[in-house]
């Protein structure tokens, strides 16, 4: 139904773009769980009926990953097509040490990466980057600098092709305010709103005759990160769902117990109920913004050729940092390799290609949107940038069912916040291997079987442990990927190349 209604504002509405390119709305969450959406898990103690809405109207993924399990290099892969082991290997700043010291850290992404945003700029694309950017200072290594001409969150910018766009001005806010998020949140939307209506309404002359450019839209929120904070509009109905749903706030109930992390550290805490009222407002705001956009798509008639993109940057977090939700059946979240740390609530909404409420069970990973946006946009493809990605477009049209088998990989030479530990991941098939870089233990485990990752194989399986171990050690050396540093006399783990 939303479709057909999308369809008759196309045929009613005088402003629509281009039929030739489609417009890109790609919306990148912040630390949201898989299982936080109630299209992923049916159970879910949040309410999220505008993502459901999109799962509807499109595909959602269940098997889509973060390149990353922290935020920079889940972004770096989306921006520059590559694996973080190539670029940005954590949150910038983030050089916690432990028992051994971090492995050096880039502090932003070379401008020398031909970005997404680059890419469709060069294709005649106008371009916005609205919200978190977290790829480095935004005054030398902004999104101003890497291919968008209109920006706006951390720092604003409009190119003077756009200098007569007006973005509302807005006070300070505090970082003391426990609603700091939320506030960040609403004033991204209404930005990216704003360029909407400025995109829709600017035209360009092309061979003398005029005719609108396609967009690109990057709009990365703030929610659901720390600071916890939420209005009571937002907290109040899950006041009331807990109580009426008989949940306490009982922490032996709420965490169990995880293995030791560290060589150095007792055992994590791990969430393993969703009962976190405040988190629940957060969610249900995200929820709510995204919902404005979709809205503003249909009130402009753009939907039908508008590719909406919705992904995270990393898993929920479950583990430390307040702890608000949990990923189960996944095992742990944020900061960590297991699937809780690196599965994302990927949904597209594509009416041209895509049919709607269709689920995929593919593997794919944020270095596979460059080339997919750019198949889905007709623009050639850029082998040389986005050289750790492939285009699944073909499974959005429906061409496939299937992608070739390839592998998928993970590099986190640091200690987390979240009380992860060091190390990388290969999965292969339904196998999946971890290598931990702090004493060179290693895990393996069928995905297929145990999702929870809760049956370590490595001992009884060791030809698949040597097997994944060899491809991992040659992505090693193809990406010059970095390992912990010795400290006070103490050597870690390092793979022999």
């Amino acid at each position: 139904m939303r479709s057909l209604c999308c369809s008759v504002l196309l045929l009613c509405c005088g402003t629509v773009l281009s039929a030739e390119k489609p417009n890109i709305v790609f919306i990148l969450a912040d630390d949201l769980g898989v299982t936080d959406i109630g299209a992923f898990n049916p159970q879910t103690f949040y309410e999220t009926p505008r993502l459901n809405r999109l799962a509807e109207e499109g595909m959602r993924f269940t098997s889509a990953y973060t390149a990353g399990n922290v935020c920079s290099p889940t972004r770096y892969s989306i921006m520059a097509g590559k694996y973080p082991a190539r670029g940005v290997t954590n949150y910038l700043a983030g050089t916690m040490s432990q028992r051994f010291e971090p492995a050096a850290l880039n502090l932003f992404m070379p401008l020398e990466e031909k970005t997404l945003g680059d890419a469709f700029k060069a294709a005649g694309y106008r371009t916005a980057y609205i919200g978190k950017w977290h790829l480095g200072d935004m005054n030398e290594y902004g999104p101003q600098k890497q291919g968008f001409d209109v920006v706006s969150g951390d720092a604003r910018f409009l190119a003077p092709e756009y200098e007569k766009i007006k973005f509302a001005d807005h006070p300070p806010i505090s970082w003391d305010d426990p609603t700091l998020i939320e506030t960040l949140t609403a004033r991204l939307s209404e930005d990216a709103l704003t360029v909407l209506d400025a995109f829709n309404t600017m035209d360009n002359t092309v061979n003398s005759t005029k005719e609108k450019k396609p967009f690109l839209l990057y709009l990365s929120y703030y929610q659901v990160h720390v600071p916890l904070g939420a209005s009571d509009k937002y907290v109040e109905p899950y006041r009331k769902k807990k109580a009426e749903q008989g949940l306490e706030d009982d922490d032996a109930k709420d965490f169990i117990d995880e293995e030791q992390a560290h060589l150095t550290d007792a055992a994590r805490k791990t969430r393993v109920r969703q009962n976190h009222v405040v988190y629940g407002g957060m969610v249900s705001q995200c929820d709510e913004c995204v919902g404005q956009i979709l809205d503003k798509l249909d009130e402009l008639g753009l939907c039908d050729n508008t590719i909406v993109v919705f992904m995270t940057d990393n898993g929920g977090l479950s583990t430390a940092e307040g702890s608000p939700t949990s990923n189960l059946p996944f095992r742990a979240g944020k900061g960590w390799n297991y699937e809780g740390g690196i599965r994302g609530p990927l949904i597209i909404r594509y009416p041209k290609s895509v049919k709607p409420n269709t689920v995929c069970e593919v593997p794919v990973i944020t270095t596979d949107f460059y080339p997919t946006l750019l198949d889905l946009a007709g623009i050639p493809m850029e082998p040389q940038q986005h050289l750790d990605g492939i285009s699944f477009a073909p499974l959005l049209r429906g061409e496939k069912k299937d992608l070739p088998l390839r592998n998928l990989f993970w590099h986190y030479p640091h200690y987390s916040n979240q009380g992860g530990f060091p190390s990388s991941a290969v999965r292969r098939g339904d196998y999946k291997l971890i290598q931990r870089l702090e004493d060179g233990r290693v895990h393996l485990y069928n995905l297929k079987n145990d999702i929870g990752e809760r049956n370590d194989l490595a001992d009884k399986i060791p030809e698949k442990v040597a097997e994944l171990r060899t491809i991992l050690f040659d992505w090693y050396k193809e990406t010059g990927a970095r390992f912990l540093e010795p400290k006070e006399g103490r050597i870690p783990w390092r793979p022999k190349l």
